[in-house]
């Protein structure tokens, strides 16, 4: 544990994101102390120190100053002196501090001080306001010591975006997206709101009832709006056959579809998907589905709590295109437990056979409510691992099949400074990808565990979120839209 002190509350998260990704190794506590020492430079607080007098990092801000001490492998300071120490140049303070940590552990970060989930948007608005390639790489470098790679790579992403962005319906449009909370099993590393479909089967429907109500508020108070748009996420495919045509029906039924231009389905895990279940979506239109085997490796694949095998992938994504799809992405996680470079290896050649129209590939986070974090003393020993040879591996993968980065983030829990990229074949991006990324139009948010975003003109987001719990999102399906009701009376008066 490392321990980290500040006497900035404000501060508090990118002081975690930055100690984290030089430490990924190591849980990063943070805390904001009101008696940090303002004392000489031989001498910390005394209740700290005897909180933690082994691995500890303090921040304290005067002024017009910053102070640094980091007592983790071995005792250094760091002063730093500014014109103030306000909230304005708070990014400086951020700065200081990545120069103090990369001096003290020797080692340098692609993307510099970026902590945050999309490092990727500054490019975009850069590249909105006409600004060159090199005075993006050159601002990107001196502000956030961005590595030349990372910046080449954010205005690659950032121009392609914008080309994909320019036919969206920005002030008058919006996307959807809908969640179907259900799976086979719960992965190791998952925080989705997600329940085994075994202890639903049979009740499945009544879940989907709630879910119409939440789509007639939302068909109706966004009628004079253009929908863009829609995603339905989830474990979509371990709803039955006839569940799903309902579902796709009902959502072609309540909602003007003329100017959609992408319909996504995660059709998810192999051992959900049936030639019944593709033949019924491609039936209404679906336009882009996701088959999502994480790994091609049978032993990772049990171990993290999935049921089907590498050939029953195989199988599935056969089965898509015999049903006709297009455009078929693939999702893998590179740093499961127990996976080294030469998995990574032979999972990215797995795939190329196969050749989908787009992949991505995710760095694994471990959040919370995973598994994992919730009973560790089943998981004692078990090893991950994850490199920049790791994900410069598989960048090289997507060149070779065809695919470019179209968009990229990041997650809380990342280790490591990792990213998660979005690839693709020309004309095959995932369009509400980038939307969810770069915030350009609200998202409307349906069923369980899923979070509404409504974008102000001025560019601030407000937020909307649904109860996790199916049983209570069923039970509370009126609170659930009185929420939205809310959320959008608010927008409408600032219009």
């Amino acid at each position: 544990m490392i321990n980290v002190y500040t006497n900035r509350e404000n501060y508090q998260y990118d002081l975690h994101a930055l100690v984290k990704s030089f430490y990924p190794e190591h849980d990063v506590r943070v805390c904001a102390e009101q008696l940090l020492p303002r004392q000489t430079d031989k001498t910390v607080n005394k209740n700290i120190q005897e909180q933690d007098s082994t691995k500890q990092v303090i921040v304290h801000l005067a002024d017009d100053s910053m102070k640094v001490v980091f007592d983790i492998d071995g005792r250094k300071e760091y002063s730093h002196t500014y014109e103030n120490c306000t909230d304005v140049i708070k990014k400086e303070c951020k700065l200081s501090l990545y120069h103090d940590l990369c001096d003290y552990t020797g080692k340098t970060l692609p993307w510099g001080n970026l902590t945050g989930i999309r490092p990727t948007k500054l490019a975009m608005g850069m590249v909105a306001e006409g600004k060159c390639d090199a005075e993006i790489v050159a601002w990107l470098k001196e502000t956030h010591a961005v590595s030349d790679e990372k910046a080449y790579l954010s205005i690659d992403i950032a121009r392609r975006e914008k080309t994909i962005l320019d036919r969206i319906h920005y002030e008058d449009g919006y996307s959807i997206y809908i969640g179907i909370p259900f799976c086979p099993t719960t992965c190791l590393y998952c925080s989705f709101t997600s329940y085994p479909i075994a202890a639903w089967r049979g009740r499945t429907g009544e879940y989907l009832q709630a879910l119409f109500r939440e789509i007639d508020f939302v068909a109706q108070a966004y009628k004079d709006k253009i929908l863009d748009t829609i995603y339905i996420g989830g474990g979509t495919t371990t709803l039955a056959a006839e569940e799903l045509d309902q579902l796709l029906q009902y959502i072609h039924d309540s909602f003007d579809y003329g100017h959609v231009t992408e319909l996504t389905v995660e059709a998810g895990r192999a051992d959900s998907i049936t030639r019944e279940k593709l033949e019924v979506l491609k039936k209404h239109g679906v336009t882009r589905i996701s088959v999502n085997p994480q790994t091609m490796k049978d032993e990772t694949l049990k171990y993290i709590g999935r049921q089907h095998t590498v050939e029953q992938v195989r199988d599935a994504f056969r089965l898509a295109r015999e049903a006709g799809f297009d455009n078929i992405n693939m999702d893998f996680i590179v740093g499961l437990p127990k996976e080294n470079i030469d998995d990574v290896r032979a999972t990215m050649e797995a795939a190329k056979k196969l050749s989908p129209d787009s992949l991505t590939v995710h760095s694994l986070a471990m959040k919370r409510a995973a598994r994992f974090r919730m009973v560790p003393e089943d998981y004692e020993g078990m090893e991950m691992s994850n490199s920049w040879d790791i994900i410069d591996l598989t960048a090289r993968y997507a060149r070779d099949m065809g695919l470019a980065p179209y968009y990229l983030y990041r997650q809380k829990n990342m280790a490591g400074n990792f990213e998660n990229v979005g690839y693709a074949a020309p004309l095959k991006a995932g369009l509400y990808n980038i939307l969810m990324m770069e915030e350009k139009q609200p998202i409307l948010a349906l069923g369980a565990g899923s979070i509404s975003k409504q974008i102000y003109p001025d560019g601030h987001i407000e937020r909307c979120e649904n109860v996790k719990d199916v049983a209570q999102y069923i039970a509370r399906i009126d609170e659930m839209i009185a929420r939205k009701k809310a959320l959008f009376a608010q927008w409408r008066e600032t219009l």
